[in-house]
């Protein structure tokens, strides 16, 4: 696959390729990783909400919608990587009658955090690398405002480059890793 561009793996877009420019700390789930992670969501997201808070290339938002999710949110803070995400949003539900909504925010992930008000089934969290300056700093910041974003049984994906320690109203439900990335589903524990 040449650089800058990543090939849907499954669902009414598989084989189609996604193209976003270059930018610093852009790097797209490998297809294996996503596949992994899509075997374990399960292949068929009918009806789900989801939300990519660290959008970058939409791999991981654009496959979920490939797969049925009714309406996925793509959050990018890059002007230009957001506008690559708007036309491959526009050019996928061109090609064919869409299962769901494709909706692209740019913006600061923790802004849109604090007054979105939707619910998500299905949350991916892959910020950029740079900003992991130790294990939990995302993850202080980030897990609590995702737990009130939380729909029952919802699962929040997280990809990062050491296993992070989760705080402790959160587990790990499945946990595995490709290379330098360590990439796990986590789950908030219900009272």
């Amino acid at each position: 696959m040449a650089a800058n561009r990543v090939r849907i793996i499954a669902g009414q877009w598989r084989r189609r390729i996604i193209q976003f420019p270059d930018a610093v700390d852009l790097r797209p789930t490998p297809d294996r990783v996503r596949e992994t992670l899509f075997n374990w969501l399960g292949q068929d997201l009918t009806g789900m909400m989801c939300l990519d808070l660290f959008a970058g290339s939409g791999a991981l938002g654009l496959e979920a919608a490939s797969r049925g999710a009714k309406e996925v949110i793509l959050v990018e803070r890059d002007r230009y990587v957001a506008q690559a995400l708007e036309s491959n949003a526009r050019m996928l539900q061109q090609s064919q009658a869409p299962a769901g909504r494709l909706e692209v925010v740019r913006g600061d992930a923790l802004e849109f955090l604090k007054v979105d008000r939707r619910s998500y089934e299905v949350i991916f969290l892959d910020p950029p690398f740079a900003d992991w300056e130790s294990a939990q700093a995302p993850l202080l910041t980030l897990l609590p405002l995702l737990s009130a974003r939380l729909a029952r049984q919802a699962l929040v994906y997280l990809e990062s480059p050491v296993l992070p320690s989760l705080p402790p109203d959160w587990q790990t439900v499945k946990h595995a890793r490709a290379g330098a990335v360590h990439y796990q589903l986590i789950e908030a524990q219900r009272t």
